[in-house]
C-alpha cells in the first residue's frame, strides 16, 4: 500500500479532500493557490507547534505567493474560549481580510475549533484549511466541520459546522508530539475500530507497537482508516440529523463529563475518551447489548497502549450525573448514548444520566445498588 493517501468527503459542491501522507506539509501553500486564493491568509497556531512546524508551514504559504497574518494562542484545552477566539478576530480584521481571505489551522483539535469557528463568524463565513498535528486532530477532530470553544457550562456548548476546504495530515509532524499526547490520539483511533472498522481494531491488536513506534506505512493506514470512516459518516449525517454522525460519540458523554469534573487540566481528551469508552463499555454490558469479550477486548487495547480507563474520584456517581445533564448531546433530559454491540458495531438508545450512571455503577460496584429513577 503506497504511504500517501487521499480521501474524499461528499458533500456536494462543498466536498474537499483529506490528505494523508509523509511531507505533506510541503503542499500546504501550493494546494491553497490551486483553489484560487491569493495574496493574504489567516494562519492559527500555538506556541508549542509555531516553533516547531511554524517556518515549514509558513515557507510553503510564501514559495506560493501568500503574505501570511500569523495568530499564536496558548496550547492547552483550558484556552479553548471566547477570549482566545477575540483574539483571532481582532487579528483578522485588523489586517483588513475579506471574504476571500483563507485561514489556515495549524495545531491540534485546539487550535482547529477556535480557527475553524472564527471561519465561520468573521464576516459571515471566510474559507479555512485544516493542518492538524496532533494524532487526535487527525482521525477526528480535523475532519467533519464541527468548529467551537468551550463554556463555563460546559465543552463546546458554543460553535457552528463549517466545513474546511481540504485537511492535510503529515504523519511525518506526530513525531514531534509529546508521548502523552501521541497515547492520547490513538484512543481516537481504537473507537473507529470500535464503531465500524473491525478490520482497523484487529490490526491494532496485531501491530500496535509498530504503530507506536511511528513507522510511517502502519501510521498512514491507521489514520487513513479512521479519517476514511469518519468521512463516510459525515457525508452521511453532515449535521447529525440521522443519528449516524452520533455514533462517532462512543465513549464521549462520560468522557466530557470526566474533563468538566477535572478542570479540564488532568486529562487530555484522549484519555479521557478512553475512560468513556471503557464506561460507555460497561454500562453495554449492563443493558445488554454486548458480551463480556468485546469489552475485555477493548479494554485490553487500551491499557496495551498506555491508557487510563477507570473514572477518577471526582467521578462520583452523583456528581457524573450532574455532568452528563449539561452535554450539549442531552434533549428533553435524554442523551443519545452510544452502545457497545461488538468490535466493530455500536447502536443508539436513549437514556438519562440517571440511567447511565445507574447501568455504570451496577457493573462496576454491584454492591453500591440503586435502582432507576
Amino acid at each position: 500500500m503506497s504511504d500517501r493517501l487521499e480521501i474524499q468527503v461528499e458533500l456536494g459542491p462543498r466536498s474537499y479532500p483529506i490528505i494523508v501522507g509523509g511531507g505533506v506539509l510541503a503542499e500546504l501553500g501550493p494546494r491553497l493557490a490551486s483553489l484560487g486564493y491569493r495574496a493574504q491568509c489567516g494562519v492559527v497556531t500555538n506556541a508549542r507547534v509555531a516553533g516547531v512546524w511554524g517556518d515549514a508551514a509558513l515557507a510553503s504559504l510564501r514559495r506560493a505567493g501568500f503574505e501570511p497574518v500569523v495568530v499564536t494562542l496558548p496550547d492547552g484545552e483550558a484556552y479553548k474560549t471566547v477570549d482566545s477566539l477575540e483574539r483571532v478576530w481582532d487579528a483578522m480584521l485588523l489586517a483588513g481580510v475579506d471574504r476571500a481571505t483563507p485561514l489556515v489551522a495549524l495545531g491540534g483539535g485546539v487550535v482547529g475549533d477556535i480557527a475553524g469557528f472564527a471561519a465561520a463568524t468573521l464576516l459571515r463565513g471566510l474559507p479555512y484549511v485544516q493542518v492538524p498535528t496532533t494524532l487526535l486532530a487527525q482521525v477526528d477532530a480535523a475532519i467533519g466541520g464541527k468548529t467551537g470553544v468551550n463554556h463555563r457550562a460546559g465543552k463546546n456548548l458554543l460553535g457552528a459546522f463549517h466545513q474546511p476546504r481540504f485537511v492535510l495530515c503529515d504523519v511525518e509532524v506526530l513525531g514531534t508530539l509529546p508521548r502523552r499526547e501521541l497515547l492520547a490520539g490513538l484512543a481516537e483511533v481504537i473507537k473507529y475500530g470500535v464503531i465500524g472498522v473491525p478490520q482497523l481494531f484487529a490490526d491494532l491488536e496485531e501491530g500496535l507497537e509498530r504503530v507506536l513506534a511511528l513507522e510511517q506505512a502502519p501510521l498512514v493506514a491507521a489514520v487513513a482508516a479512521s479519517a476514511r470512516h469518519k468521512a463516510a459518516v459525515v457525508s452521511r449525517d453532515e449535521y447529525e440529523t440521522t443519528g449516524e454522525r452520533a455514533t462517532l460519540n462512543f465513549g464521549h458523554t462520560v468522557g466530557h463529563a470526566v474533563e468538566q469534573l477535572t478542570g479540564y487540566a488532568r486529562f487530555l481528551h484522549g484519555e479521557a475518551v478512553a475512560i468513556g469508552m471503557v464506561a460507555a463499555a460497561r454500562v453495554s454490558r449492563s443493558l445488554g447489548r454486548c458480551g463480556e469479550g468485546p469489552v475485555a477486548r477493548l479494554r485490553a487495547l487500551l491499557e496495551r497502549a498506555g491508557l487510563p480507563v477507570e473514572l477518577p474520584p471526582e467521578a462520583t456517581r452523583e456528581a457524573l450525573i450532574g455532568a452528563m445533564r449539561s452535554d450539549k448531546k442531552s434533549a428533553a433530559g435524554r442523551i443519545r448514548f452510544v452502545a457497545m454491540e461488538d468490535v466493530g458495531q455500536v447502536g443508539l438508545v436513549e437514556l438519562t444520566s440517571v440511567e447511565i450512571a445507574n447501568h455504570l455503577w451496577r457493573v462496576q460496584a454491584p454492591e453500591a445498588g440503586g435502582g432507576e429513577d
